[in-house]
């Protein structure tokens, strides 16, 4: 049975020095000298003892509690590996301060170029597009089969509104994308773009995301990892110190057990890698090892992990690109790793027998865990002959790496009607549209009518904004 811990929710996967340090005193007063992390960027008390949160600014969950879900980001990856052209730090921690309420919902708040978070899987899956703040949303609701596509982008500062809106209509259970779109347009006042062009992705080799590493501003960034993933609180209680005297103010988790502090000063680097030292913090571990994502505190899946590295350390096996990850077969969830091995529910055989473990194991298509589709490579094996057919599957995966595929598209949806709020010139009907803006006077497509000078005035009579009324209209969405 899966065991359930207290878990602090961590909204984006983003937490102060200072907001951790409150987290960390809390643990300690449950006499825990670690923490963990989980694998939706949140934390993890490892006990059993009863709660009591005395912190209100300590969001805590524990397993008796109402089901809430950590919002998941890729903010962890901004300025360190590719990203979509507009979506900054900043532009992360703005958009996630709309967030006000903890949601029963999983959400991503994701770029697509990035390949440390997954893309889809969330309920809710905000994607970045090329057009800026402008997110695809992605749907698979708790009792749908398949994710769906929402019909129009959505704008960045409207994401939590749509999120808190799903949320209300879920009681109606809405069997796919068309019912939620309808639900929600009638209950909220949105500005959305039509979609133009299909959510494209390039396959990306999944990135090396450990030890001291520099930044194009000339700043250092540090990633670091334990291997039973169990933080040691005195260590981190003085990194979050270190992180003041720096002047860090953000420390990223990401949903491979690990973390990332940005924007090390050059001047404090060395400092840095004392601290690490005297702490005899390793932060060189083999790709092998980083690569994986594990179920917390299961020690079955941490042994299984460990031979299998072992296996492929004897054999000099390269993996670098690829993610692994451990999983029962009758648990439910999304996959988000390039391979996953699948522990079997054990027979039920007489007492005297011992019931023997076997896996299978797949792969998603083209080693791409965003693809969503996972192919069965072997089933009902035993733990023995994992090694080899790993390696058989990572022989297969740089056979065909580089070879030139065209960019995966996510199918664009079909023609749909919406409908459109715009502003109307009380005189003479003439009509202000935020998607198209106004030639006339200068104003790019975009902006929004509220956001005009209050010198506006109709492009055809000049009559003043102020004789402007919200009307709104059906249109149809190109596919």
């Amino acid at each position: 049975m899966r065991q359930q811990f207290s878990r602090v929710i961590v909204k984006g996967g983003v937490v102060s020095p200072g907001e951790l340090k409150i987290i960390l005193d809390q643990a300690e007063r449950l006499d825990l000298d670690t923490i963990a992390f989980g694998s939706r960027q949140d934390i993890l008390f490892l006990t059993q003892n009863k709660i009591v949160d005395n912190s209100s600014s300590l969001r805590l969950v524990t397993p008796d509690g109402d089901r809430v879900e950590n919002i998941m980001s890729s903010y962890v990856t901004s300025d360190l590996f590719a990203s979509t052209h507009w979506l900054t730090g900043d532009r992360y921690l703005y958009i996630l301060e709309q967030f006000q309420n903890t949601p029963k919902l999983k959400i991503n708040i994701v770029d697509p170029k990035q390949r440390v978070v997954p893309l889809f899987t969330g309920h809710l899956n905000f994607i970045a597009s090329e057009q800026e703040d402008y997110w695809y949303l992605y749907m698979r609701l708790p009792h749908w089969e398949k994710t769906q596509m929402y019909p129009v982008l959505i704008y960045s500062w409207d994401l939590a509104q749509i999120a808190e809106a799903v949320e209300r209509i879920l009681k109606e259970e809405p069997q796919n994308v068309e019912m939620v779109f309808d639900l929600v347009i009638d209950a909220t006042d949105l500005n959305n773009k039509t979609v133009s062009s299909p959510l494209a992705m390039d396959f990306q080799p999944f990135p090396y995301c450990e030890g001291m590493n520099r930044m194009q501003s000339g700043k250092y960034w540090l990633g670091l990892y334990w291997r039973n993933n169990k933080y040691d609180i005195k260590f981190l209680k003085g990194l979050c110190d270190l992180c003041v005297t720096s002047k860090i103010g953000k420390i990223a988790l990401t949903p491979f057990k690990s973390f990332i502090v940005k924007g090390i000063p050059s001047e404090d680097k060395l400092a840095w890698e004392k601290f690490l030292g005297l702490s005899g913090i390793n932060v060189r571990h083999s790709m092998l090892e980083l690569n994986w994502h594990l179920p917390v505190a299961n020690e079955m899946a941490l042994n299984l992990k460990q031979f299998l590295v072992d296996s492929f350390n004897k054999q000099d096996i390269s993996t670098y690109g690829l993610t692994f990850g451990i999983a029962d077969f009758y648990r439910s969830g999304s996959y988000f790793t390039s391979i996953v091995i699948e522990r079997n529910k054990p027979d039920v055989l007489p007492v005297e027998f011992e019931a023997r473990a076997s896996f299978n194991i797949v792969y998603a298509r083209d080693f791409d865990p965003n693809t969503q589709d996972y192919i069965v490579h072997v089933q009902d094996v035993d733990q023995s002959e994992l090694p080899a057919l790993l390696m058989e599957l990572s022989q297969m995966y740089f056979k065909n790496l580089g070879d030139k595929k065209p960019a995966k598209e996510v199918s664009a949806p079909k023609l749909q009607t919406i409908k459109v709020a715009v502003y109307q010139c009380n005189s003479c009907q003439t009509i202000y549209d935020y998607r198209f803006g106004d030639q006339t006077q200068n104003i790019q497509p975009g902006v929004l009518f509220e956001k005009l000078p209050n010198e506006y005035c109709c492009s055809l009579c000049e009559g003043p904004k102020e004789n402007f009324s919200k009307i709104s209209f059906m249109a149809e969405l190109n596919q």
